[in-house]
């Protein structure tokens, strides 16, 4: 964070200082975990589910936070910014911040879409840090509380904030973009994600199209081509528009794609710049719209030609559990894409197990578990996604929760398919039957919406079978530890 005084922020967000100098200074970003905290930061006390994060005031100033931002008084050796709410205080403070910064030169791009949010976000941010210092989004916190603590984190020396953007219903995004306007703002795609929170798909576009909607005359709309309410989304902003696809008429565009035996993409890229040989060292046909997107921001940021070729060869992938591919010493092939899904996103990680099982060469076996937020489409939508399954040729079929059932619905209706499919209570049960099937060169897909196949995915990666240790769902819980609360917005799938 930028440096600012006790007295500055506390003007910002509304705010009673007590115990506190008014010309003290915060000089490190804004930290909702006290173990986090550095020299100079500003500790954020939320009252947790579990603990109340007040506990941690004292531990977090004898870390070395300036001081605390919080709802009560923690006692004359905690100096405090106290307001009615830490968490909404939070977009004033970045507000502030973000004016500031982008009044000094500091380029933000916004990114949203239905599905490949997080992954597009790290793939600009890559992009982005070749060309000087980059803050992005960790993760997927993509809400209206990672959104400000991310834009807490830019500093004097920082040039880019690459900042996703979820939403979960109308006016969220337009909110976002009212803490920290971004000057470029992308959207990938519009599908079938958190319908519950909409009345139509339509309403989604309505809704991801605040991005452009709010973008300033001299900014630019990164449009994807290939997504036709996307692409309409041209009619509703002032800024310039930028297309990216695969489709003839799109400024950044892929042509002559082809995919390794590992799922790379490799193509052609074609900017006004000329073409230039792109191979990509991600998982995935989608990554070819993802990265597509990604060079659009990056030839506004300046990056063009073989330098922006190579640098779209070296993306690799960031945040976990996200088309993660790897090998075990067993000779088996696991596609950790177990963070979240939707039937779009859920769709392109079959074709990619359909990929790398090579056309039936090897045993693919997707483990899938519920797509949630679907609302009353959940039942066709989890249908959809056995079908494909079955029109893919996927062998064995693990369906985790009853919940999920029409996944396995769907792809027995389909009388063609030679595959089997087993309806398991839960993650448990799906490890158990895993550890009896599982043979040298299976291929294994893990997906399904947030925490339903974590276990799955960490029992796979273990080196052994036994003593698992559940890594993705511990890790959150520890997020807890100081009264977070765990809001996930609108999360990558």
């Amino acid at each position: 964070m930028i440096p600012l005084t006790l007295a500055e922020i506390a003007e910002a967000v509304g705010g009673r200082l007590v115990h506190a100098d008014p010309a003290a200074q915060v000089t490190g970003p804004a930290e909702y975990d006290s173990r986090e905290i550095v020299a100079g930061g500003l500790f954020v006390a939320f009252p947790g589910e579990h603990v109340d994060g007040h506990d941690f005031g004292a531990r977090a100033v004898a870390a070395g936070a300036a001081a605390v931002l919080a709802t009560r008084d923690m006692g004359p050796d905690v100096p405090a910014i106290l307001v009615d709410d830490a968490q909404d205080a939070l977009a004033p403070l970045a507000r502030l911040v973000g004016r500031r910064l982008i009044e000094a030169g500091l380029t933000v791009v916004g990114l949203t879409g239905s599905s490949g949010k997080t992954t597009t976000k790290d793939m600009v941010a890559q992009l982005a840090a070749t060309l000087g210092p980059t803050v992005a989004t960790a993760g997927s916190l993509n809400n209206e509380l990672g959104f400000p603590v991310t834009a807490l984190r830019a500093t004097a020396e920082t040039k880019y904030l690459v900042l996703e953007m979820g939403a979960s219903g109308h006016g969220h995004i337009r909110y976002l973009n009212e803490i920290v306007q971004p000057r470029i703002g992308v959207v990938l795609n519009v599908s079938m994600s958190h319908l519950g929170g909409y009345e139509s798909v339509d309403g989604i576009a309505q809704a991801k199209g605040e991005m452009v909607e709010d973008l300033p005359a001299g900014g630019v709309a990164v449009l994807n081509a290939d997504d036709a309410r996307v692409a309409a989304m041209a009619s509703r902003t002032g800024a310039r528009v930028v297309f990216f696809g695969e489709s003839a008429g799109a400024d950044v565009r892929a042509e002559d794609v082809t995919l390794d035996e590992r799922g790379r993409a490799s193509y052609t890229l074609v900017t006004p710049d000329g073409r230039v040989p792109v191979s990509l060292g991600m998982t995935g046909r989608h990554m070819v719209s993802n990265s597509l997107a990604a060079a659009a921001v990056a030839r506004e940021l300046g990056l063009t030609g073989t330098a922006l070729a190579d640098a779209l060869g070296a993306m690799r992938t960031v945040s976990t559990r996200r088309m993660d591919v790897f090998d075990r010493a067993d000779g088996v092939t696991v596609i950790d894409d177990s963070y979240n899904a939707n039937p779009s996103s859920t769709a392109a990680a079959l074709r990619a197990l359909a990929t790398l099982a090579g056309d039936g060469r090897r045993r693919s076996i997707a483990v899938l578990g519920q797509m949630r937020e679907l609302g009353e489409h959940s039942r066709d939508a989890h249908a959809e996604v056995g079908r494909l399954v079955a029109e893919l040729g996927v062998d064995r079929l693990l369906v985790v929760d009853p919940e999920a059932a029409p996944i396995a619905d769907g792809a027995r209706s389909e009388q063609m398919w030679k595959g089997e499919s087993v309806l398991l209570a839960d993650q448990s049960a799906a490890i158990a039957a895993l550890r009896d099937d599982l043979r040298p060169g299976d291929v294994v897909l893990v997906k399904a919406s947030r925490y339903r196949t974590w276990k799955v995915a960490d029992a796979l990666r273990a080196a052994e079978a036994d003593g698992v240790p559940l890594t993705g769902e511990t890790a959150l819980r520890a997020a807890e530890a100081d009264g977070v609360p765990l809001t996930t917005g609108d999360a990558d799938a």
